[in-house]
């Protein structure tokens, strides 16, 4: 076992031999959308992260769901059929999995991957020095929770979907091969939840500029309208001591930083002279790709305007 119980990191990882090494990871959560075809797409994207954001491949996965009995099983269909679509996308394949009575439905995977055991990327190496890059916009729960209020407008919730539904996958290979020193993909813990998770893994701080930050369309609008979510929430609530917010930092700006994210992008710390090849390649290949900060010395998240 190189990787397991004991780190912070986004799978288990566990050397088959000198050449080979699997990472494993489950993920499952209920419907963040109402089309049931597009929540299983979501569902396997954010799954997958975990294998895409240590470096390695998605060889296969097993469906875990849980259903209630008095919805079609039409509903379900769809949900795996969103899946393993997905999954077939990132190379993978379904391999079966498990299906239990609920009373609401939930859906994800458990996804294996591999990686040579010299090639795989954690948390735990960022170094003073390095710039800090995300590859996908932030906001998704705050927008999520404005359309369950009928307060969305239909284009920024499809700007929200297109993002959740983009694989990490080629952003991984662009960013492993720049070399890479610490990645990690921002899901349910908030920007600031995985970027203290980084911090802390690598014994260093990170400097995060709020004005560098890329947005979906909305997000801000909606939290300064007073859109929040309970995720949110318990983010700051687990982060206070470990976040330092400059009171330049508008509130609302603070929300979407604490925003949980279904499938989010990925945070990436290398060396600063990297830092522009990245964002050439990036963006040649039509990959999202923005410098948001660096590491420094010390420990936890600095905001800084």
């Amino acid at each position: 076992m190189l990787l397991g119980l004991d780190g912070l990191d986004d799978a288990a990882v566990y050397r088959v031999s000198d050449e080979l090494a699997v990472v494993l990871t489950v993920d499952f959560f209920a419907p963040v959308v109402d089309d049931p075809y597009t929540y299983g797409a979501i569902a396997a994207a954010n799954a997958m992260s975990d294998v895409y954001a240590m470096g390695a491949e998605v060889l296969l996965a097993l469906n875990v769901v849980g259903f209630p009995e008095d919805l079609p099983p039409s509903i379900l269909a769809e949900i795996l059929r969103g899946g393993a679509a997905k999954v077939a996308e990132g190379g993978g394949v379904i391999a079966g999995g498990h299906t239990i009575y609920d009373a609401e439905p939930k859906y994800g995977l458990c996804v294996m991957g591999a990686v040579h055991p010299n090639r795989i990327v954690t948390r735990a190496g960022a170094k003073p020095g390095d710039v800090l890059y995300l590859t996908k916009p932030l906001g998704t729960a705050i927008i999520l929770t404005a359309d369950e209020r009928d307060q969305a407008d239909p284009a920024r919730v499809r700007a929200a979907v297109d993002s959740m539904l983009a694989l990490n996958r080629h952003a991984s290979h662009v960013a492993c091969s720049s070399g890479v020193d610490a990645m990690c993909d921002v899901t349910g813990f908030g920007l600031l939840g995985h970027g203290s998770e980084m911090a802390k893994a690598g014994g260093v701080g990170l400097e995060i500029e709020a004005s560098h930050l890329p947005l979906l369309p909305g997000a801000l609008d909606y939290a300064r309208a007073g859109i929040g979510t309970g995720g949110g929430a318990r983010n700051r609530e687990a982060l206070d001591g470990t976040v330092v917010m400059d009171d330049d930092i508008e509130e609302a700006m603070a929300q979407v930083l604490y925003d949980p994210q279904t499938s989010g992008g990925l945070l990436i710390a290398l060396p600063a002279e990297r830092g522009p090849a990245l964002e050439q390649r990036m963006a040649a290949d039509g990959l999202g790709c923005w410098r948001i900060g660096k590491v420094v010395s010390g420990s936890g998240v600095k905001v800084v305007p």
